[in-house]
């Protein structure tokens, strides 16, 4: 039986590996590693400090826009990517961060 601490690690980890459990959002979070190489020049927004806007992304990913918002949402609520609005428009970065605190934690509990 799993200790309190575990316990509780694991469920830190559980919403973060639902998510990466999508061949599309390991896509987004793949091509958010490099937004400038990835991505078009766009108007608003600096791709590296507000991130890429959904529309680039959902264009990329070949999707429908419901589809895209559904997949940006599950990683921006788990704390992967983070959402900046700007200009009426939403812009997604990865959140290293907490990324790097996820593969972290994954290396201590496996």
């Amino acid at each position: 039986m799993l200790n309190n601490e575990s316990q509780t690690q694991n469920l830190r980890l559980l919403p973060a590996l639902k998510s990466l459990a999508s061949p599309v959002r390991l896509a987004v979070l793949d091509y958010l590693k490099n937004p400038v190489g990835n991505f078009p020049p766009q108007v608003d927004g600096d791709p590296v400090i507000d991130g890429i806007c959904a529309d680039f992304l959902r264009d990329k990913l070949g999707i429908a826009a419901a589809t895209a918002s559904r997949h940006l949402t599950l990683l921006v609520d788990c704390g992967l990517l983070i959402a900046t609005r700007k200009k009426g428009w939403t812009f997604y970065r990865r959140d290293e961060d907490a990324i790097a605190q996820f593969a972290d934690l994954l290396k201590t509990t496996l």
